[in-house]
């Protein structure tokens, strides 16, 4: 997510040199340099210019404590003014009405119906009664597609494939919500050119007589200054209510996406990456310009943590750590936990350091597959007894899992180092307060 503008802006600050005190001599390479990290990350060149002279301004003349470097003052005042670029703070949306309808809106192939799928998910999980309306009559595969997302997710998908009218369907399928008790209907519409008029018309004739409380534009993060633009052409007919960007795990021209903001005065709402239902974030500017300036996100990292936190499944597993009996059963399950909390390369970049750590690495989402085919060819015995293996034992479990014998012997000694340093951390009575998110959730 923004690696290769976090990786120019590292560069630019790191050119910062001088002790003391930050000057117009000693700061005005770096930010001129800022400045093209930005442009060439595809901000939009006004916006990087005025963010910039703001970095200079507050810079200059800024005492530096004894402890701190002019670098790392530099990346607070830089991380300010970017998380005042995206608009300063979060921005939730508005649920009012019975039902209370969202209208989601943006161009072709910007992952819209993706997305209705994820937000429904994350309402659900709210506790909210979701619907989701299919009004998407043009693209053939759109009806299908909304009702195998609704299908994941458990949410009901209302649809009328022989109906060629958008504004009916949607005003049908908010009746048959009120009928059914649910209290929010999201209504996915079909992508759009901004100068496509009819297709124009049909979407502001869809806001006007539904009258959403909240109408949400869906843009493609990589599609550079389009995006901006589009969500200005969008902005002038519809008057959304904010911005949702999708496709933030790619990183080609991510950067134009931090200017959308401060183009069209929406504020940017959610953030989606890959294909997976849970892959969606609520916006949060200071917790975005951290990420991008390799400053980590343990705040998010830690809500990722209590959405999948098994209060019981914890608790069980500290008894055994606390008698020492943890097992290969006990690290399944503890993998598990770990991938229901999405993509393993994003909850790395919420760890402060580490963005930095793995430039350049390639992390492989079927990384635990290796590690999952390696226990599962144990027989419920090994996995229980892991002092038990022998290495005839080993031999058998590398051959029927398809691995080599020096993986199982990896695994093996990891475990044992693993086993070892739970014993340790246990005896100081660090375990209880590791066990407890809750607790350092607060």
């Amino acid at each position: 997510m923004f690696d290769n503008l976090s990786n120019k802006l590292d560069k630019a600050i790191k050119t910062l040199k001088g002790q003391g005190r930050i000057t117009d001599i000693n700061v005005a390479s770096t930010v001129k340099e800022i400045r093209r990290a930005l442009i060439d990350a595809d901000v939009n060149y006004k916006v990087a210019k005025e963010v910039t002279d703001r970095i200079k301004d507050k810079a200059i003349g800024r005492d530096v404590l004894i402890a701190v470097s002019p670098g790392q003052l530099l990346v607070k005042i830089v991380s300010e003014e970017l998380t005042e670029l995206m608009g300063g703070t979060k921005s939730d949306m508005t649920i009012k009405g019975d039902p209370a309808v969202i209208l989601i809106s943006g161009l072709q192939g910007s992952g819209k119906t993706t997305f209705t799928g994820k937000l429904a998910n994350l309402l659900k999980k709210q506790g909210k009664q979701v619907m989701l309306a299919a009004c998407d009559i043009y693209r053939p595969a759109a009806i299908n597609q909304l009702k195998v997302l609704g299908e994941q997710v458990g949410v009901e998908v209302y649809a009328e494939p022989e109906n060629k009218n958008a504004l009916q369907i949607a005003q049908n399928a908010i009746k048959h919500a009120k009928q059914s008790g649910k209290s929010i209907v999201i209504v996915d519409t079909a992508g759009r050119l901004a100068v496509d008029e009819e297709m124009m018309n049909e979407i502001s004739a869809l806001k006007e007589s539904l009258k959403p409380s909240e109408t949400l534009f869906v843009v493609d993060a990589m599609t550079g200054q389009d995006a901006v633009n589009t969500a200005k052409a969008f902005n002038e007919r519809l008057n959304f209510d904010g911005v949702v960007l999708t496709k933030l795990d790619g990183d080609t021209r991510g950067g134009a996406a931090i200017s959308i903001r401060a183009v069209v005065d929406k504020p940017l709402k959610f953030v989606s990456t890959g294909e997976k239902m849970d892959a969606i974030d609520v916006f949060h500017p200071d917790r975005m310009a951290q990420r991008i300036l390799g400053m980590g996100d343990v705040v998010s990292l830690v809500e990722r943590a209590q959405e999948t936190f098994d209060q019981q499944e914890a608790e069980r597993i500290n008894k055994k750590i606390r008698k020492n009996q943890f097992d290969f059963n006990d690290f399944l399950s503890q993998l598990d936990q770990i991938k229901k909390m999405g993509n393993i390369k994003d909850l790395l970049g919420m760890i402060p350091g580490m963005g930095k750590a793995m430039k350049g690495v390639d992390v492989d989402e079927n990384s635990f597959k290796p590690i999952e085919a390696i226990i599962q060819s144990m027989t419920p015995d090994e996995r229980a007894n892991p002092d038990i293996m022998t290495g005839s034992r080993r031999q058998r479990i590398a051959k029927g899992s398809g691995t080599s014998i020096q993986q199982v012997n990896n695994l093996m000694k990891q475990f044992d180092d693993m086993r070892k340093m739970m014993k340790t951390m246990n005896k100081m009575g660090g375990m209880k307060a590791l066990g407890n998110m809750k607790g350092l959730g607060r």
